[in-house]
Formats: C-alpha cells, sequence, structure tokens
C-alpha cells in the first residue's frame, strides 16, 4: 500500500512554528469552551442589506431596535432609518427581520418568531411607512407567516392558517383569498413538510412584477400519512402542559414510495378578485418544486418534475386563461440537480433564460432561447463545477458564478461575458470565498477563509479594489497562540476502485511523534454532493481530538461534490455501497501508516454520516473498533419520498438497492462498539431509525450503547445538550479506542 503523502508547504509549517515558540502561556482546550463559552468562535459580518442605489446599505442594531443605514464607500453611518424607541402606543418591543418596499417608502418589520420546521415560523408583522412615521400590526387576527410585499408596496400577502390573505397598505384592509386551508390537509401558499425540506424552499406564493397577480400553490396533502412524535415537558423549552400527558404531535411525512401531495397551481387576480387554476398536466404524481414569473407580468414560469426527478420541464403558464406550453425541458440519466432550481434567470429583452445543465458532465450555465427551448450559447466550461450563480449583470452582460475550477476543496467566484467569454478570477486568494454582491454589482462583500485562516470579511467596489476590511479575526488569532492545536493537512487516500483518490484532511496531535502509534477517528458525512474536505477554517471538537492523542482523519468518498457528475452520480441506486467501500478502503490505507495503531480505527458521523458510520462498522470489523451514529439512517424506507427516491427511485422498484445497504439488515455482522443517538422529537431523520436499530440489535444479541435526548429535533441543541452529548463522544471513545 502507497504510503500517505502529506500536502503541507513549508511556509504554513514554517507559520506554526513561529506561534509555538511565541506562546507564553500555553492552555488546554474545554469541552466547555467548544460547547458553551464559544472561545474559539470566529466573528463574522451579519445582516448588511444593500439598498437600491447600490451604493447604500442597512444594518439591525442595538438589540433589534434600530435600522440604520451606511455608505459602502465610507462605512459611515448616514442615517438611522428606524428608531423603536421613538415610536409610541405600539406593543412592538424589538424586530428580529425587515425587509424594505420595493421603492423604500415602507418597512415590513418581523417579530415574536416561533419555529415550525427547519426553515418555517410564525410571527407578527408591523408595517412602518417612513412618509407618515406610523407603525401598525400588519393583521390582529393572529400570527402569520411568510408577509411578502408587493412590487408596487400596496400590498402584502401572507398566510395564516394554511390559508392565503393581502392586506391592502392603503386601507388597512385585510381579505382571505383561499378558505380551503386546513391542517394536515390543504396548505395554501407554504410547502408540506418534504418540499420544505428536500426542495429547500419555505414560500409557496410569489406576486407578479405589475403586483395584479398573485400566484400560489395548493398542497392536498389529504392522502399522505401520518407520523406520530411524542413531545415530553422537557427543559429547553419546557412545555409544561404536557408533564403528565406527552403531546402526539402528528404531520404529514410522505416516505419513500408512499403517497405525495397532490400540489396544483393557482393565480388570483387583484383587480377582479377571480382566481384560476393553471394546467400542470394531468399527472398528478409529480413534483412543483417553484414558480417564478417572467419579464412579462401574465406569463408565469411553473417548473414541473416528474417522480423519479430526472426530467424537469419549466411550463410557460397564462395568468389570465390557465394555458401553458412546455418552455424548456432538461433530462438526465440520473436526476437534475434541484441546486440549480434557483438559478434561472430571465433577460430583460424578454426573450432569452440563464439556467444550469450537466449535459457535458458537469454542471455550467448556458444562455436558452425562450421560444425554443434550445441553448444559444454555453456560457460557462471546463472540467469543473459552476457551484453557484451569484448573479447577471444586465448593463455589462455580465455573468457571477462561484466555482470549483482551482480546486474541488476551493471556492472562488468568477465573472464572464453572457456569450462565454472574458472569464474573470474574481477572488485569488486560495480558500473559501463567498461573495454577495450590492444591488447593481457596484460593491462585493467577500469572506474568505482557508485551513490556517479564520474568516476575513473584506468590501471591495467593482473594479476589485480593497475598500476596507469588515472583519480579520484578529482577536481570534491572538487567542488561539495560547493553545495547542494543529491545522489540518490535505491529503488523498484511495477509494476502493483501487484508481480513485480521494480528498482528504488529517489533523495531528500537537505534540505529534512519527515513531508512536496513535489511534484514529474518522469523520464523514458522504452525503450526495455533500462536501467535508473543504478549504475552509474551523476549530471545533476535532481539535480537541487531537489534544487527547487522537489522529483525525476526513474523507470525502466517491458520491461527493465539486468533482463532476460521473463522480457525484455513481451512488445512484445503491446509497451506501460504494461510499461505505470508500470509507474500508481509506481506513485500510490509514492502517498500513507507521504512526497509527491499526487496532484502535474508529468511524463517526451525523445523519447520513450515522447511516455510513454505523454500516462501515458492520461490513469492515477487521478495519473498525468502533462507530458512533448520530440521528442515523438505519433504512431508507424509513425516510423520506422526494431525498431518498431522487438517488434511489422507490423501493417498489428498487428493493435490492434500498436492501442490501442499510444497517438495520446487517445487525449479524457487527463486532466492534457501537454508540446510537437520537433526539425523540426529530422531524427529519425519525427517532423509529435507531428504535428499529436497536431492536434488531437485541434479537442478534449484540452489545451497543444508546444515549437518547428528549424533545430533541436532528440538530440535538438546546441548553447543555450539546455539551453532555459531546462528552458522552469522549467517554465512548477512551472506553473503547
Amino acid at each position: 500500500m502507497r504510503k500517505i503523502r502529506l500536502i503541507l508547504t513549508s511556509a504554513i509549517v514554517m507559520c506554526f512554528s513561529l506561534v509555538v515558540l511565541a506562546q507564553q502561556e500555553v492552555k488546554k482546550i474545554s469541552m466547555e469552551d467548544l460547547m458553551l463559552n464559544r472561545t474559539f468562535g470566529q466573528k463574522s459580518v451579519y445582516g448588511l442589506r444593500s439598498m437600491n442605489d447600490g451604493v447604500h446599505y442597512t444594518t439591525l442594531e442595538d438589540n433589534g431596535t434600530k435600522i440604520v443605514k451606511y455608505s459602502f464607500a465610507t462605512g459611515k453611518v448616514v442615517e438611522t432609518l428606524f428608531d423603536l424607541s421613538e415610536m409610541k402606543d405600539t406593543d412592538l418591543k424589538y424586530i428580529s427581520e425587515y425587509t424594505f418596499s420595493n421603492d423604500e417608502k415602507r418597512l415590513l418589520l418581523t417579530t415574536n418568531q416561533e419555529r415550525i420546521y427547519r426553515r418555517s415560523f410564525t410571527a407578527d408583522y408591523y408595517v412602518f411607512s417612513f412618509k407618515n412615521k406610523e407603525l401598525v400590526p400588519l393583521s390582529k387576527n393572529g400570527k402569520q407567516r411568510l408577509a411578502t410585499f408587493s412590487p408596487n408596496g400596496n400590498r402584502i400577502a401572507f398566510v395564516r392558517d394554511n390559508n392565503l390573505f393581502i392586506h391592502n397598505v392603503l386601507f388597512r384592509s385585510e381579505i382571505r383569498i383561499t378558505k380551503d386551508g386546513e391542517f394536515n390537509k390543504i396548505q395554501n401558499g407554504t410547502p408540506d413538510w418534504v418540499y420544505e425540506e428536500e426542495f429547500e424552499f419555505n414560500k409557496a406564493f410569489t406576486w407578479s412584477p405589475d403586483s395584479k397577480f398573485l400566484a400560489y400553490m395548493k398542497f392536498d396533502e389529504s392522502e399522505v400519512k401520518v407520523f406520530n412524535m411524542n413531545k415530553f415537558e422537557g427543559l429547553y423549552p419546557q412545555v409544561k402542559e404536557n408533564a403528565l400527558y406527552p403531546e402526539n404531535y402528528t404531520y404529514k411525512y410522505p416516505k419513500a414510495g408512499e403517497k405525495n401531495s397532490d400540489v396544483s397551481v393557482w393565480v388570483y387576480n387583484v383587480e377582479d378578485r377571480i382566481t384560476k387554476k393553471m394546467d400542470v398536466g394531468e399527472e398528478k404524481n409529480q413534483y412543483i418544486p417553484r414558480l417564478k414569473w417572467t419579464k412579462d407580468p401574465k406569463k408565469l414560469t411553473i417548473f414541473r418534475l416528474n417522480r423519479h426527478q430526472n426530467k424537469l420541464e419549466f411550463l410557460l403558464a397564462n395568468a389570465k386563461t390557465g394555458e401553458s406550453d412546455v418552455m424548456y425541458t432538461q433530462e438526465n440519466k440520473y436526476y437534475v440537480e434541484e441546486r440549480n432550481f434557483d438559478f434561472l434567470t430571465f433577460l430583460d429583452n424578454g426573450n432569452q433564460f440563464i439556467y444550469a445543465d450537466e449535459k457535458d458532465g458537469f454542471n455550467h450555465l448556458y444562455l436558452f432561447d425562450m421560444i425554443t427551448g434550445k441553448p444559444v450559447n454555453q456560457i460557462t466550461s471546463g472540467d469543473w463545477d459552476m457551484t453557484d450563480f451569484l448573479g447577471f449583470d444586465e448593463a455589462k452582460k455580465v455573468c457571477y458564478y462561484e466555482s470549483a475550477e482551482v480546486s474541488p476543496m476551493d471556492r472562488n467566484t468568477c465573472s464572464v461575458k453572457l456569450n462565454g467569454t472574458g472569464k474573470k478570477l474574481i477572488t485569488p486568494a486560495k480558500g473559501t470565498n463567498r461573495t454577495v454582491f450590492s444591488n447593481g454589482f457596484k460593491y462585493y462583500i467577500n469572506y474568505f477563509s482557508s485551513v490556517t485562516q479564520p474568516n476575513t470579511v473584506s468590501l471591495y467596489n467593482y473594479k476589485g479594489k480593497l475598500i476596507r476590511v469588515l472583519e480579520d479575526n484578529k482577536a481570534l488569532v491572538e487567542r488561539l497562540k495560547s493553545y495547542r492545536y494543529n491545522p489540518k493537512e490535505f491529503t488523498m487516500l484511495p477509494a476502493a476502485d483501487g484508481m480513485t483518490m480521494l480528498n482528504t484532511w488529517m489533523i495531528k496531535p500537537f505534540n505529534f511523534d512519527a515513531s508512536k502509534k496513535y489511534p484514529v477517528v474518522m469523520t464523514q458525512y458522504s452525503g450526495p454532493n455533500s462536501q467535508s474536505v473543504e478549504n475552509r477554517w474551523s476549530f471545533d471538537w476535532y481539535q480537541y481530538l487531537a489534544q487527547e492523542g487522537y489522529i483525525v482523519v476526513c474523507v470525502d468518498p466517491r458520491g461527493t461534490g465539486a468533482r463532476g457528475q460521473e463522480f457525484r452520480k455513481c451512488t445512484y441506486m445503491q446509497l451506501g455501497r460504494l461510499e461505505s467501500d470508500d470509507m474500508i478502503s481509506a481506513g485500510k490505507a490509514l492502517s498500513e501508516e507507521s504512526f497509527i495503531d491499526e487496532n484502535r480505527i474508529a468511524i463517526w458521523g451525523w445523519s447520513f454520516g450515522g447511516f455510513m458510520s454505523s454500516l462501515c462498522l458492520e461490513k469492515a470489523p477487521d478495519v473498525f473498533a468502533a462507530a458512533i451514529a448520530i440521528a442515523p439512517v438505519t433504512n431508507w424506507r424509513y425516510y423520506d419520498s422526494v431525498y431518498t427516491e431522487r438517488f434511489m427511485r422507490t423501493p417498489q422498484e428498487n428493493p435490492k438497492g434500498y436492501d442490501d445497504n442499510s444497517p438495520i439488515n446487517h445487525v449479524d455482522k457487527l463486532q466492534g462498539s457501537l454508540l446510537l443517538c437520537h433526539g425523540t422529537a426529530d422531524d427529519n431523520v425519525h427517532v423509529q431509525n435507531v428504535y428499529e436499530f436497536a431492536e434488531r440489535l437485541v434479537q442478534a444479541d449484540k452489545q451497543f450503547e444508546m444515549q437518547i435526548y428528549t424533545n430533541r429535533n436532528h440538530s440535538i441543541y438546546g441548553g447543555k445538550t450539546r455539551l453532555h452529548l459531546y462528552k458522552r463522544f469522549n467517554k465512548f471513545l477512551r472506553d473503547n479506542l
């Protein structure tokens, strides 16, 4: 077996050697510092919102009581636009979010948010007029959701109790435009659970550009089966009414192969108050993952995706008649990339649009003709993936995008002309760049970090000239000089096919001695199109483990992102097989190293990573001595329809793909030590996964450890929960490695 070659420049080694020499006091990393005190948390810049002119921005300050206007060029305060202390006779105590109307004459203020699922919440909204300085509640009839100004600012659409409403700002009146909304039955203007989670959106309505129409989706989930989940009294938060008799929370959750919601599309005409149903075809077993208006206010684009998710169509619907035609079709031999849905951009010329496709094997931008649906030209090209579309500058005819061209582990921002020429690298620093542009692309803020550099936030003008650094995290850099830690070192490990090399990072103990043998903790997520091996800053539990004498290794197996479609989608129809084979291959390669104790290798992961760690322990008892699985999928039949079927199709079509790679079906092979952890209120990966897995293990007479967290969701967070959870990990590793 070929020895691992660690890639670490001499400059980095010298830098960290100097840091060590400069240390006056060496402190140990504590779990409290990591989990409670945020001693190693890096600062950033949040909440900067560009104003229409592109040269000013606003921020929410003073504990959510002021909205302040600044100059991009100088960074100085221009004026305070809103001050809650000046408002009289109002129940508003603080602002959590705010939105300007398009003409910036009004504000929509959000407060008292109550979480529903990952992206959804109810709240109280208030409307503020700059002209008359009046602050009034949006509605007094109960909490609202998703309040949104019409483009002309005269109306606000919102959802309450699964129905869609419109508030007239001028007359302060409220009308209900749907009446059939009902919990666990009909949702108007909001997606059901699986759409919200897997198609990653929350608002299922949109105003036409001229404010005359409101398009919305109606989700009929009457035939979707209910999932039941107990909620106890708990502490964070405490629900006292559940003290003696726990709540039986029910919600609609379509599992793989089961019935999904029937989704229809409707358009409400504000002027004549008539609602028209849009034609989305006769097929009911399909998805409508997005709506988007074209530049023509009477033409609505409806995304139509088949259940296999390998054929996407853009329907062009007439808002007045409901008639529709297919404008564009994209097909893929595996599945269509859902992360591209929000990239659709219509040009001002009214007959072209920009979208992404993987037709050449990599994710790239194309310019399309709206009449023919055919590509006019390819905008980006090359053997690398475009990972995010950041916007199109109509004036300059330039596209801005994020790419993995420099390295799959890096992210850089680039620009290119609409015809595919004149490509420029805007962020040359090697690491992870995230760029946010002001309106009109006059300024941009770049968030940069690498494995050796904490987050640095900088403001540039459109010419790329640095205006000023907004955050450099110098205080964190100085603080770290007092602690014993090593940076991540990049390397590669062999995949199970014997040909592919897998991106990997390694953290060695501070006083690493190559003549000694160290235990290893392998970490991974491994899910489709995910990445864990990235050139970005983090300081977390892994540094604590290294301090305690473990080597920590992270591997991205086949199926992960930024290495082209064939690498990313080779796991199709068999989730877990190739990924676990690759982890086992990587573990074997590590065991060949003279400084690694081949008998003390553990693997851990969360969610998909927990699925992987369980499967790896079962498949390779000769490689892994222990595994930690947090909120794992243990049987793909238990998980939701949209995500699972995207990669596996249905259990009815692909039973072998489901059953051969689910940990619940391999309990007889377990030999090493296993720790299972889950939250009882996990609405995403249900605790059912661990309970059923545990029962199979018991009946197979396999010993294991299990930790359950009351009322915790998929993140297992709240109070001191994370501290307890990670201390549990530490104890398990000490006892079993």
